[in-house]
This record gives structure tokens, sequence and C-alpha cells, in this order.
């Protein structure tokens, strides 16, 4: 890895602290790359180079003074389009949305400014933060850096494939059925899932909306474990409604090498999600050397649920989720729609039909089916310590713009439909735990494959622990050949 570009966050920040390089350097090393390498990419889509430059001089005049403004003090990083940074736009690929600058900081960009950091742009996304790909109208289409035919994963995809090519230091996401996960495992990075709740996701909604969303989480991206524990850091903790009466303690784990995990791992579910058989073969690949390692790995341990009743309960409150700030109109054609639905149609947009006309009581019952699912997990993770399972069950496969409910992937030469390849996000999304993504091979085409970490609630550090255990047992994060 000889290219600076690709140091970590936290590499930088010790760079930085010891006089090795000034912050104005460093933005201007990355800012050169976005100007070389981004036309290709189109994965910064905003920037505010003025605000920018000006945060550098400060962290160097401060440091000039011996005062370090915080754990990222002059490192420089991007953000998602969706949150709000004062001054850039807001649009979550929305054209209605295209002059839409908040006049405040989200609370997540303002804890990273707040931590010294030099947030300089914004990366794409796919239409309202749903999808696998990061298209719209607004600013195209981003390119995976490992093969530019090919997606970089969604819908914070434009910040793992600037993280992948070394265009910036850190990147923050969110996921509520994938959007950190995936694109992590699509661009060969790291990605956390936190908790649900533990980072105030205040200032990543759209225009007006304070309350935060059912399973939806905001998260960081890096280029190591060690950067997603950095950002976790910075990020965690009570919005101020809470803030005056309890804080955030996350345990630090309690085992440091592999010999002392207990692991179960999950690698198939064939009635539900295809894997690959080039994932697969990562995965087992990964798993065998962490038992190698010396780690207790139980191929068969399952928490006591029926997989598909999970999913089937994770669909429909991400769905009601997701269609439940549609305008009038759309509610009231569901309404209609609804009626005509067969039974038995258990189709993706059926599915989606009815969990946008849920009733209360309907979401109230979903609701305590997801707490038993809680319980239940808990239960497990009093036996094992992470459980490793896909992130989704392909490599980044080509750019595909068709109709987003006519979709489908081809594993292994058989086609499969496209939203079954929620299933393996969906798992800790819906009983709200923390999930790491962590770079573990690639195809044999070249393309990244990585593994999701899922740990007990609250357990955050465990897994963002593990990932770079695991990095020290088989590599972790490696540039793309073409921007290296």
């Amino acid at each position: 890895m000889a290219d600076p570009a690709f140091r970590t966050a936290s590499q930088w920040a010790r760079a930085i602290r010891a006089k090795k390089i000034s912050a104005h350097e460093l933005l201007d090393l990355y800012l050169d790359r976005v100007r070389r390498f981004n036309p290709t990419l189109n994965a910064v889509i905003a920037t505010d180079l003025p605000a920018a430059r000006k945060r550098a001089a400060a962290a160097d005049r401060a440091l000039a003074r011996g005062k370090v403004l915080g754990p990222l003090h002059g490192v420089p990083m991007t953000l998602k389009e969706s949150y709000d940074i004062q001054g850039l736009p807001s649009t979550w690929g929305l054209p209605a949305l295209a002059d839409n600058r908040p006049l405040e900081n989200a609370v997540v960009t303002q804890r990273f400014l707040d931590a010294g950091a030099v947030v300089f742009g914004k990366t794409n996304v796919p239409l309202m933060l749903a999808d696998f790909q990061s298209y719209n109208e607004v600013y195209g289409t981003t390119n995976n850096p490992w093969d530019e035919t090919r997606v970089p994963g969604g819908s914070s995809g434009g910040g793992a494939a600037a993280l992948a090519a070394g265009l910036t230091g850190l990147e923050s996401g969110s996921d509520i059925g994938g959007s950190i996960r995936n694109p992590a495992h699509f661009c060969g990075v790291y990605g956390h899932k936190p908790t649900h709740g533990i980072i105030p996701p205040r200032g990543h909604a759209l225009p007006g909306l304070l309350t935060p969303s059912d399973i939806s989480v905001v998260g960081p991206l890096a280029r190591s474990a060690e950067d997603l524990a950095l950002a976790l850091d910075v990020t965690a903790g009570p919005d101020v409604l809470q803030a005056s009466g309890w804080h955030l303690k996350l345990l630090k784990p309690a085992k440091t090498r592999l010999r002392h995990y207990r692991v179960a791992t999950w690698l198939e579910e064939p009635g539900l999600c295809a894997v690959a058989r080039e994932v697969r073969q990562c995965l087992d690949r990964a798993a065998a050397a962490i038992a190698k390692a010396g780690a207790k790995v139980d191929p068969t341990a399952r928490p006591k649920f029926d997989a598909k009743t999970a999913h089937e309960l994770f669909l429909r409150l991400m769905l009601g989720v997701m269609t439940a700030r549609r305008p009038q109109p759309d509610f009231e054609a569901a309404l209609v729609a609804v009626k005509k639905l067969k039974p038995d149609d258990l189709s993706f947009n059926a599915r989606q039909t009815r969990a946008s006309v849920m009733r209360h009581r309907d979401w109230a019952a979903a609701n305590e089916a997801r707490t038993h699912l809680r319980y239940r997990w808990r239960e497990f993770f009093q036996d094992y310590d992470v459980l490793l399972c896909p992130v989704i069950g392909v490599a980044a496969f080509p750019h595909d713009h068709g109709d987003i409910n006519s979709r489908t992937l081809t594993i292994d030469g058989r086609k499969t439909e496209y939203w079954d390849q929620i299933f393996w996000c969906g798992l800790p999304g819906v009983a709200y735990l923390p999930s790491t993504v962590a770079p573990i091979g690639r195809t044999k085409n070249g393309l990244p494959v990585g593994i999701q970490i899922i740990g007990p609630e609250l357990g955050d550090r465990t897994t963002i622990a593990f990932a770079k255990l695991l990095a020290q047992e088989i590599g972790g994060f490696a540039p793309p050949p073409n921007y290296a």
C-alpha cells in the first residue's frame, strides 16, 4: 500500500499530531485524488472547499499553539449526501430537493467537526436511499473502483467507493437494510451498523422531520476496524433530549485474542437467500482461519427462531418504515391496491403495498414479535460472542437501472429475486443488533468479499474488535489496482 492516501484516519490523526504532515497538506492530497479519479467514479458529488480549507488552516494554527482539537484533528473526510451539512445540498437523490441547503449541521456532522475532522464534501446515494446501487437523477451513477462497470452498493455506495479509491480519509453512512454493510462488502472496506439508537440520526432526514425511524441507523465506514472504533467514540451518545439524564457506556470486549472467542457461523440459508459459490469460498476460508487461530467455531449453532418468520417480520417492519411518509395520494392508492392483492401474493411489491397501509394494531403485534426475537438473540449470545454470516450473497454486480421491482440477480447461473438478497442484513437489523463488515478476500475476477460480524445488543465494541483481530490473521483492506 505505497500510496499514502490509503492510510487510515487513525494513522493520519497521529501523523498530524506528530507534525509529520499538516492538515492543509493532507487535505490537498485528497482533493488532488478527487480531481484525478472522481470523474470516473462519481463518488464525491458535492464539496465546500473554502470551508474545508478554513477548517484545515484552523487545525494547523491550533496545533502550532499546542492545542489538539480532538481525536480527528485535521483528518479530511466526507459524509453521505443524506447528512445535513450547512450550505451543501441534501437531496436524497430527489430533483425536487436540488436546492435544499440546510441551515444547520446534522448531529453526526457536528460531532465529527467538534472532533477536529475536516469535512470537505458529500458522497452519492440512490433515490431515497433505497437500493443496492447508487444512482439518481440529481448526481448520476457511482461506479465501483474494483470494476467501474459494476455497482459500489447502496445506499452508502458513494462513500464506500470514495474510501476504497483513496479519495477520503473517513466516511459516515446510514443503514436500514444493509446500506452501510453491502457497500462495504462490494468495495472491500469496513462498515459498522451500530446498535439501534446509540448514534443520534437528527439531521439525517428529509426536511422538517425529527423523529428517528425504526430499524434505521447511522454509522461509519472506514479502511480499518480501528477507524470504526474511533468514529463510534466520536459520534455515539445521547442527543439533547436525553443528554441531561443518561449517558452511553459501551463495554470494552473482555477478549483480546481470536482464540478466546466463541464463534457461530451461519453461512447459508438456501430456501431464503442464495450465496454464490465464490462468496461462500471466501467465507469458508475466513472461518477456517478463525478456527486455526484457536477460536471455538460452531457451524451449526443458531438462535432459537425460525429464519423465514424472522425475515418476513423484518420485511414487514422495514417496508412499513420506508413507505410511512409517502404522499397522501400514494397512500390512498395503496388502500385500493391492497384489496386487489391475492393472499398468496408474496412478491416484494405486494409486501410493500401491504406494509404501506399497516394499521397501528398490526404494527404493535409485529413489534411484540420483534421483542420476542430480541430475547432469543440475547439467549444465543450467552453462549457465543459473535455470529458470522454473509453480507449479501453476491459480489458487486453490473449496473442495472431497470425497474427496481422486476430486477433479478444471477447466482451460479440461476436467476434469483433482487430483493431476496436483503435477508442477511435483515437478521441483525430487525433485532436492533450491531453488525460489523470486514473484508476477507476476493473472487477470481478480483471483486471484494466481506463478512458480517453480528454481536449482542450494545456489543458494538466486540464486533469491531473481532474485525480488527481478523485482519491481523488474514489481512484487511487492500486498494483497488487502478487506484493504488
